[in-house]
């Protein structure tokens, strides 16, 4: 089996991001869309598999001997012990990207035995992507910064070590209903300086860039939070479940600026 460094799985991440917002940009706000329910009732586009039909057939050819678990296309084998395997959501954020609302992007991650070590989380209709592979940091590039600035950014956390200062993301208060947590919820919001719901994977990405101190949600798959454990931990957060533990099978997430982590994880006291 070929041996690849990190570096060379983080290139590879990259050029599967561009080829995701080529396809997924050019269907976003199309008059022609084609919109399914899957069985789960949760919405599903032509682009979102069209997207993960390009990456997988981009994987098969660039690592071959690596195992995929897509959303769409599902995964193979015992997924959760591979040695190597990609996990990818074509679209996250499917509701938002048909309803023309632009926080919607692609998520890519690499897992190593059980560890996401590269993830990718690229947003072209709010025209960012952000990235990061485990030891060597986390980034963005801002496409509608200045075009004499048009130069990645080292992303880092914020200081905020106080609850009473923080600001929260809580997702959705329906996912916090629905999963019985809701007086969990109000404690938090009684506590912190300042709770909103900018949802998708744009909540964490504004957490490694400093703008957010605390995110929090229910009802996750590994493919929605893959990409975004390393984008958060090597900006300098915390990422674990919502209870403390390991986040990417847990079906919650917990991410702070790391300050925060353990206080929001005894006040949340799930």
């Amino acid at each position: 089996m070929t041996e690849y460094t990190l570096a060379d799985d983080l290139a590879l991440a990259l050029q599967l991001a561009d080829t995701a917002d080529t396809i997924s940009l050019d269907r976003f706000r199309a008059l022609d869309l084609v919109v399914e329910t899957k069985p789960d009732r949760t919405p599903v586009t032509d682009a979102d598999k069209a997207v993960e039909r390009a990456i997988r057939a981009n994987l098969e050819r660039a690592r071959p001997d690596d195992v995929v678990l897509g959303e769409e296309y599902g995964g193979e084998g015992a997924a959760a012990h591979a040695h190597r395997q990609w996990i990818i959501d074509p679209i996250d954020g499917t509701a938002n990207f048909l309803r023309g609302v632009p926080v919607w992007g692609t998520l890519i991650s690499l897992v190593v035995d059980g560890v996401p070590v590269v993830g990718v989380a690229s947003s072209p209709a709010l025209t960012k992507r952000w990235w990061a592979s485990t030891g060597a940091g986390a980034w963005m590039l801002d496409q509608t910064a200045p075009t004499t600035d048009h130069a990645a950014r080292r992303l880092e956390v914020s200081k905020v070590a106080d609850l009473g200062g923080a600001s929260v993301s809580y997702n959705s208060f329906q996912g916090w209903d629905d999963a019985g947590h809701l007086d969990a919820l109000t404690r938090l919001n009684r506590t912190v300086w300042r709770t909103r719901a900018y949802g998708e994977m744009w909540a964490y990405m504004l957490l490694a860039e400093g703008l957010v101190d605390v995110v929090g949600e229910f009802d996750l798959k590994a493919y929605d939070v893959a990409a975004l454990i390393p984008i958060v931990r090597e900006a300098g957060g915390a990422f674990t479940s919502l209870s403390g533990g390991d986040p990417l099978w847990a079906g919650d997430a917990l991410a702070t600026n790391g300050l925060l982590h353990d206080a929001t994880v005894g006040l949340l006291a799930l």
